[in-house]
């Protein structure tokens, strides 16, 4: 399988992850990162993020405790995560908006990583009220993506 070049029209993907509370879910994905809504049920909610359909589903046994770390560029990486790359005007916005509310669980501050080498990025990591870690990166070259040299 090749990459899909960065430079291509992409279509937004679907992720679904376990919360433990709907509604601190709600709180956090539209208040704090400014998340539009879709459909829901008791169970589940439908989240836009920037694009793309995240979808929380309820799961009251959710057990965070034990969370591994990977090292990349001197930080400890949380597995799992996911996120989104955004354009660095969006990345800027969303730091600065994180940056300004005082409940944000930083487990990464925002910084650049890889300064001076291929895949330079900014990226910041935070943790929603479940414990799930979102990292969001930025390029200042999207094409500079998947780079190794």
């Amino acid at each position: 399988m090749t990459a899909t070049p960065a430079n291509t029209s992409l279509r937004p993907f679907h992720l679904a992850f376990p919360v433990l509370d709907l509604e601190e879910t709600r709180r956090f994905y539209t208040g704090v990162l400014g998340c539009g809504t879709g459909r829901e049920d008791a169970h589940w909610i439908d989240f836009e993020m920037f694009g793309h359909q995240v979808v929380a589903h309820l799961d009251p046994h959710l057990d965070r405790a034990i969370a591994a770390r990977n090292p990349v560029d001197g930080d400890d990486v949380p597995v799992p995560h996911f996120g989104v790359v955004l354009t660095m005007d969006q990345w800027r916005a969303l730091a600065a908006r994180l940056e300004a509310h005082d409940g944000t669980r930083w487990v990464i501050r925002p910084r650049i990583r890889f300064e001076g080498q291929p895949g330079e990025q900014a990226t910041l990591f935070i943790l929603d009220p479940s414990g799930n870690a979102l990292e969001f990166k930025a390029f200042n070259d999207d094409s500079r993506l998947f780079a190794t040299s």
